[in-house]
């Protein structure tokens, strides 16, 4: 699958087939009757001592898959245990993170895929359809791919983190404005995810520019992303923004 990013840079995703949804799903469902298992002697204990707690046992034994799914792709990325074990994440079906909403509106729907109990419906629209979306894909426009491994010799380091060893060889930053900043982070975000090409390409058309306007000079046998990760880091520091 390819995608215009906002950037106007095509990013591509192999989106993944039935039996690696199946697997990821087959080691979610281990740990949902781990899950299962805490709740029934929870539950167990709960009504041998009279509690008045036994019904929201019950009311949360029943919420338990959806929860389940919903937290783990809602808050970490698209990825579920089963999913991260297997290189999967759900995303948005233009590449972008999923939302919380489409996690919640894909998750909500799985009765339906299950029906007649068995993901009868959910894998024959999966067959079906050219993005292989269940129907819970098809209503939230989502998609599961495979996470894209980085295909290069460095990887840059997180611009939320400590300080970049190389803050001191980009100067001072006097005059670069938000706008320089925010296509910056955007590149040093989605370097990981590119094709060399594209990353050669983009490091020509963005960064050199922006390199010879503030006066950065390169350094011999530094690679350029690390660099730009360092004034990404010093400058948001500079003005509040990590």
């Amino acid at each position: 699958m390819s995608i215009l990013s906002p950037d106007k840079t095509i990013l591509t995703y192999r989106l993944a087939g039935l039996g690696s949804r199946v697997g990821a799903h087959v080691i979610d469902g281990i740990i949902l009757l781990v899950l299962y298992y805490g709740l029934s002697m929870a539950m167990t204990l709960a009504s041998l001592a009279g509690s008045v707690l036994t019904a929201p046992f019950i009311v949360l034994f029943t919420a338990t898959p959806f929860l389940y799914f919903i937290i783990c792709e809602g808050f970490f990325n698209g990825a579920t245990p089963g999913k991260k074990a297997l290189g999967l994440r759900v995303r948005m079906s233009d590449g972008t993170p999923i939302t919380f909403g489409a996690a919640l509106g894909r998750n909500l729907l799985r009765p339906a895929d299950l029906l007649p109990g068995t993901y009868f419906v959910g894998i024959v629209a999966m067959l079906m359809n050219p993005k292989s979306q269940r129907l819970g894909d098809l209503i939230a426009n989502t998609v599961v791919c495979y996470e894209r491994q980085p295909q290069f010799g460095v990887s840059p380091a997180p611009h939320t983190a400590g300080i970049h060893p190389f803050e001191s060889a980009v100067g001072e930053l006097r005059g670069m404005n938000q706008e320089e900043y925010d296509a910056l982070r955007r590149f040093c975000d989605r370097f990981p995810e590119l094709t060399p090409d594209t990353q050669i390409r983009l490091l020509r058309e963005l960064w050199d520019p922006l390199a010879r306007r503030r006066n950065i000079p390169a350094i011999p046998n530094v690679h350029p992303i690390f660099l730009a990760e360092a004034v990404v880091m010093k400058y948001g520091r500079q003005h509040g923004l990590l």
